[in-house]
């Protein structure tokens, strides 16, 4: 169960980011502006930016986490409560796309700061935003290297959102 200081302590962090309004600069338009391509876009250029710019998949990105961790692939979905089969399709199938909270639950289980689970998350198409509740707790647990699947469920039950996983 947790703590009331650190209950205490998570309602403070989520109440601060909630109040920080970001400044949003707004600029006139001009209606007469032309966005039309003068010419469309040669595959060459096109492949050229994929290739140049193109980042590790999230899978990619997952094993070798989990290659430098020195946990196993069972301890990894133990500890992010996904089962077997949902982590073999991660492992197997390249082009397979997990879903948010799963790849938040893997982040944990991996123990990772705040930099590297943003960088796991960014590789599956994911961030965590600072205006959003849910996502201000799970911030808020990997700031302090809080990993444990059980105690991120009821820091979230704590103020009434759904849990990670189960």
């Amino acid at each position: 169960m947790l703590d009331l200081h650190f209950l205490k302590e998570l309602k403070e962090y989520v109440h601060f980011y909630q109040e920080v309004t970001p400044q949003i600069d707004v600029f006139e338009s001009d209606s007469n502006l032309d966005y039309k391509l003068e010419a469309p876009i040669e595959n060459s250029e096109l492949e050229e930016f994929i290739s140049t710019n193109e980042q590790p998949s999230f899978r990619e990105e997952l094993l070798a986490l989990i290659d430098e961790s020195g946990f196993t692939d069972p301890d990894i979905y133990r500890r992010a409560g996904i089962d077997r089969k949902h982590f073999s399709k991660i492992r197997s199938k390249p082009g397979y796309r997990v879903g948010r909270n799963t790849a938040i639950a893997l982040a944990l289980a991996l123990e990772l700061g705040i930099e590297e689970a943003e960088d796991l998350l960014a590789a599956a198409g994911y961030s965590l935003s600072f205006s959003d509740t849910y996502d201000l707790v799970i911030r808020f647990c990997l700031e302090k290297e809080i990993h444990d699947l059980d105690y991120v469920n009821q820091a979230l039950d704590s103020l009434s959102l759904k849990p990670l996983t189960g």
